[in-house]
């Protein structure tokens, strides 16, 4: 009699496949999508409207809290899929809807904002979705390049935003054509999230078997007798996972935060704050050449993220925060090339940062509260992020990235910590490291 295979062991030791590019593809685009949607406001609020930018922009981020926390617990309920298209038609509807009506601030500040609450509820679908159908000896690597086409994407439209403004003087018509972009973005993404699986593992975890089984088959092409016992971890509820993980969780708060902050301040916000050397309609070339620097970052990672995890988020923190004091320096010195630079090589770091956040958050935690808990940690950001921004009405343009400096020490502190005590994850099955 054939002995049934456990599903977790076919899925952690699958060979990447066709469905793992679909699946690659599918989460990708939908990061090139939030990047181009996320870079609308910082790239038209000095435009369309200057006289409350600070405030959309800080509103924006608290939207992306409060769909960090709502919709990464939607999906733990209801499903990585359901929420990803939820998130979407928000997405897109608030953007149809700014296309004809952007010239109003008041109106530009809530769609932005709902566009924003369906980027933050996507990161907890997103994570788990990768981290639960993805090879283990592949998922530090596909987390890693995914998630870096947020940048791609934002520098892209960063890059149309520049082209636009050297071909057409009125600012209108640059809105007008960088919206629609926007739009045409959505629509190829949205077609491709019909083809997104549901994650194998929630389907196991709420007992449902059949359709977990025709998954598991597709991804990993075997036919051997099949077992979808989970350990029992595996649906824990959010109370008894904080008391289980309480290091976890704070070691990965302070990183999420810190890095998504200063990533936010560097490469969107920093125009913005006043007596900034370059001037506000740098904000264009600041959004391109960070996202370009980020970019670049996942791709010289890849050689590490999958061997040692705890090394790679050390390395991110502590080349962050030595760039973003040439930062400082350059800003200070009103030396826009080197300024530039500097800049470019703080995003690679951050990128380093960001992607070994993103495959810590998903593999260490149980699946029955996987997108909660990722949803949780970036809706802190959002929360901090929002602190940030309204303080460019109190501090300088100096001041602002001084502070940007405090935060990369932070993390890198709280990397440190990891680095000594944390769980070294990389190679591992996500039931091991629960």
């Amino acid at each position: 009699m054939s002995r049934h295979v456990k599903f977790t062991e076919l899925l952690d030791s699958a060979g990447w496949g066709s469905e793992h590019w679909k699946l690659f593809t599918i989460v990708s685009l939908n990061y090139f999508l939030d990047g181009v949607m996320f870079s609308i406001a910082p790239l038209l609020a000095y435009i369309i409207a200057p006289d409350i930018a600070i405030h959309v922009l800080a509103v924006n981020l608290l939207a992306e809290w409060l769909g960090a926390l709502t919709l990464g617990r939607l999906a733990d309920v209801y499903g990585r899929r359901l929420v990803f298209t939820v998130a979407l038609a928000l997405e897109a509807g608030a953007l149809i809807l700014l296309f004809f009506t952007y010239e109003n601030p008041l109106l530009f500040l809530i769609l932005t904002s709902v566009m924003t609450f369906g980027i933050g509820g996507e990161f907890g679908a997103a994570y788990a979705a990768m981290a639960e159908l993805t090879p283990k000896a592949h998922r530090g690597k596909a987390l890693m390049i995914a998630t870096n086409f947020w940048n791609m994407g934002a520098a892209l439209i960063a890059g149309a935003g520049l082209v636009y403004a050297l071909i057409y003087e009125d600012p209108v018509v640059q809105a007008r054509l960088l919206l629609l972009s926007a739009l045409g973005t959505a629509s190829v993404v949205g077609l491709s999230r019909l083809a997104l699986p549901e994650s194998v593992r929630w389907l196991a975890v709420k007992g449902r078997r059949g359709e977990a089984e025709a998954i598991v088959r597709r991804f990993t092409r075997s036919k051997a007798p099949i077992s979808f016992e989970l350990p029992p971890e595996q649906s824990i509820g959010l109370r008894e996972a904080f008391s289980k993980y309480p290091f976890r969780i704070l070691v990965l708060a302070v990183v999420t935060v810190t890095q998504y902050v200063t990533y936010g301040m560097l490469a969107y916000y920093t125009p913005y704050a006043k007596g900034f050397t370059f001037g506000v309609e740098r904000a264009p070339m600041v959004i391109l050449v960070a996202n370009l620097g980020a970019s670049v970052g996942a791709f010289l990672l890849l050689p590490l993220i999958d061997r040692v995890r705890r090394l790679s988020i050390l390395l991110a923190f502590l080349g962050g925060f030595t760039t973003v004091v040439l930062v400082a320096l350059f800003h200070n010195a009103a030396a826009l090339i080197a300024f530039f630079a500097a800049l470019f090589l703080n995003l690679i770091f951050s990128e380093w940062a960001w992607g070994s956040i993103s495959v810590l958050q998903s593999e260490l935690f149980p699946t029955g509260v996987r997108a909660s808990i990722v949803g949780f940690l970036v809706s802190l950001t959002g929360i901090a992020g929002a602190i940030t921004v309204y303080s460019e009405l109190f501090l300088s343009a100096e001041g602002f990235i001084a502070w940007a400096s405090i935060l990369w020490l932070l993390g890198l502190a709280a990397s440190i910590a990891w680095y000594v005590r944390g769980v070294e994850s990389a190679g591992r099955g996500v039931e091991e490291l629960a």
